[in-house]
């Protein structure tokens, strides 16, 4: 009954600011999990069924602390070919081809922060960074949120700044020396978490889950980091005291980059009541801190724009789209036009991918808010406007085609159309009459 009444009333306040957020569209997903080399290996994320997010995963073998490495060749190659990338899908399962964030928010489990880092590589570090940089947002708790640090200030004074970690938060964390235990958290007073949370008007959670955790160095951190939690843990004689200390953090470096949002304890396992509603808090507010649409080019009347380089060839505004991608361009429409013709276009031996095109007038072009559509199943489309009204035009180009998902061994497997990943070739032209 308890359980129920407290979903009941989280859900009764999720519309209010569920409108607030980006909408999923131009994205493949919403939440990618990082199970992978040397962290929790969890399957499920009890938060995206409670808020009806889309999600997918890696999932390694797992792994103790009394058999630390009983992970396999398969984690590794399966590991490095996702965030790496592979022949197969070049920018690996993160990005887009042309580098944009291909899920919403990707969330990293606890475990061995830094065996984790080390695990990813350079390349799938980087990736992770891309991320992030280009609008996608990072959740990371316990160890993930020591990776996604800079590095670690010990106890003794010592600060270790770690090339294995991610730094999408350039400021440092330390341990709190408590393992194996619980800690009550008070959500700041007017936390962006507040507007995000609810269980009978609560903002004490008495018992979050710790296990080696950390926490926010504040000395340390960037402008712009807003401490959206503490502990509390006064009266309790700890190893180190952390009373006080920020256990929720988060940063966005500028409007054109993802949210960071790292916490030193464990709500993620959370079923029910408050440590689920505190999870649900911390993701919206992730997913609300998305980058918004990136513009490619403004289009010259006449001209064909080609839609056809690789990852490889690093330059993305010309790369190919990738699955259930957006790609947002403009074009000015002077005053006497009859008719705006666009032109999609596919190039000889990728004509059979199911691409769209949309047109609005004053703002980006989405399936669901554009007056103007050319859809099917095929890549060459022809849309007209006749009589527009002079300005500004959006145009976009959709990839509705995309790969088939499957639950594995190893988290999410990809059949069916897997050329997809690499990106879909085309151009686009803009006429006047």
């Amino acid at each position: 009954m308890r359980k129920i009444f407290f979903l009941t009333a989280l859900l009764a306040v999720l519309p209010a600011s569920l409108g607030a957020q980006n909408p999923a569209r131009g994205y493949y997903k919403d939440v990618f999990m990082d199970s992978g080399i040397m962290l929790t290996s969890r399957t499920t994320l009890p938060v995206t069924n409670l808020l009806g997010l889309s999600m997918e995963a890696f999932v390694s073998t797992k792994h103790s602390y009394t058999d630390p490495y009983r992970f396999t060749q398969a984690d590794t190659l399966i590991q490095a070919a996702l965030f790496s990338g592979c022949p197969a899908d070049e920018n690996g399962i993160l990005l887009y081809p042309d580098g944009a964030p291909r899920f919403r928010m990707v969330y990293m489990n606890g475990g061995r922060a830094g065996k984790h880092g080390s695990s990813l590589g350079e390349t799938g570090r980087q990736h992770y960074r891309d991320f992030v940089a280009a609008g996608g947002s990072y959740l990371g708790s316990c160890a993930g949120a020591f990776v996604g640090s800079r590095g670690v200030l010990y106890a003794d004074g010592q600060v270790k700044h770690t090339a294995s970690y991610l730094h999408v938060w350039p400021g440092l964390t330390s341990s709190t020396g408590l393992d194996k235990s619980y800690t009550a958290v008070d959500i700041v007073n007017g936390s962006p978490l507040e507007a995000r949370f609810t269980f009978e008007g609560k903002t004490h959670i008495d018992s979050v889950r710790h296990n080696g955790g950390c926490y926010a160095v504040m000395d340390s951190a960037p402008k712009g980091t807003e401490v959206l939690a503490r502990y509390s843990t006064k009266g309790r004689e700890l190893k180190r005291d952390i009373d006080g200390k920020p256990v929720i953090w988060a940063y966005k470096a500028s409007d054109k980059t993802g949210r960071v949002i790292l916490c030193g304890s464990h709500p993620e396992g959370a079923e029910e009541d408050d440590n689920l509603a505190l999870m649900a808090a911390m993701v919206r507010y992730a997913l609300d801190g998305n980058a918004g649409p990136v513009l490619k080019a403004a289009l010259t009347p006449g001209e064909v724009r080609e839609m056809t380089a690789k990852t490889s060839e690093n330059d993305p505004a010309h790369t190919r789209i990738g699955d259930r991608q957006f790609h947002h361009f403009t074009v000015q429409v002077p005053k006497g036009t009859r008719r705006m013709v666009v032109e999609l276009r596919g190039i000889l031996g990728s004509t059979d991918f199911d691409l769209s095109l949309f047109a609005r007038r004053g703002g980006f072009a989405f399936g669901d808010n554009s007056p103007f559509c050319a859809v099917g199943e095929t890549t060459d489309k022809t849309l007209v406007v006749k009589d527009p009204i002079p300005g500004k035009y959006y145009i976009s180009v959709f990839c509705e085609t995309t790969v088939e998902a499957r639950e594995g061994k190893y988290g999410v497997e990809y059949t069916g159309r897997t050329d997809v990943l690499n990106g879909v070739p085309y151009t686009l032209k803009v006429k006047f009459e």
